[in-house]
């Protein structure tokens, strides 16, 4: 794990009514939704739609024509789709041990490109637990069990609450120093240098040799 601290991912109850709850984008926390369009993440020059698209882009490090095709779909579900034929055959062995450190950076790059716009939604959270909301995905969210509770790991949503505390602590600088996992290329490059949106001159410029 990409993390300087013990993290606890074990599937809990998560209480409706005291947490931030998240689910369609359309709603007043659907910004924390990857899928949710309006962050626009900006890395190495190139301009991904959201942070789900990063994400699965992530996923095939020696692959830059896929990774052209995922960053150039306009929604993110079907950029998500394109990647269902090739995920056994061309995703990076070691995605499974991986995917989570991938979806922690993609989240800060989120923040680092979107500063004004999702760091007020992070601050707004509060210090309550931020919980997506899903049908069935009880490793990356949570599912109703009881009108009052929901139950699963929320993975996601514990990374965006850590996102929010490291960032109301130690701002951008703080979290810009986190770098996606190692042998990560994006057309194949393995530096990365993240961009605030319409502002590409101030950027920071991370590579995999400055933490070895």
């Amino acid at each position: 794990m990409n993390f300087d601290e013990k993290i606890d991912f074990k599937e809990r109850s998560w209480d409706v009514w005291s947490s931030v709850i998240f689910q369609k984008t359309s709603e007043e926390w659907g910004g924390f939704s990857n899928m949710c369009a309006g962050f626009r993440i900006d890395v190495n020059g190139k301009t991904w739609l959201t942070s789900e698209a990063l994400y699965q882009a992530l996923r095939f490090p020696d692959d830059p024509e896929l990774q052209e095709i995922i960053r150039t779909e306009r929604s993110p579900m079907a950029a998500k789709m394109k990647t269902k034929p090739f995920r056994v055959s061309r995703s990076r062995k070691d995605w499974d041990s991986v995917r989570v450190d991938a979806m922690w950076w993609c989240l800060i790059a989120k923040l680092i490109s979107n500063e004004e716009s999702f760091g007020s939604l992070l601050k707004k959270s509060g210090k309550s637990d931020v919980v997506e909301r899903s049908h069935r995905d009880r490793f990356w969210g949570a599912v109703r069990v009881t009108e009052d509770y929901l139950q699963g790991q929320n993975v996601l949503g514990v990374l965006l609450t850590m996102l929010r505390d490291r960032y109301s602590k130690g701002g951008i600088e703080e979290i810009s120093k986190i770098l996606p996992p190692k042998h990560s290329r994006l057309f194949g490059v393995d530096s990365f240098s993240i961009s605030k949106v319409g502002e590409s001159r101030k950027s920071i410029q991370l590579t995999l040799d400055d933490f070895l």
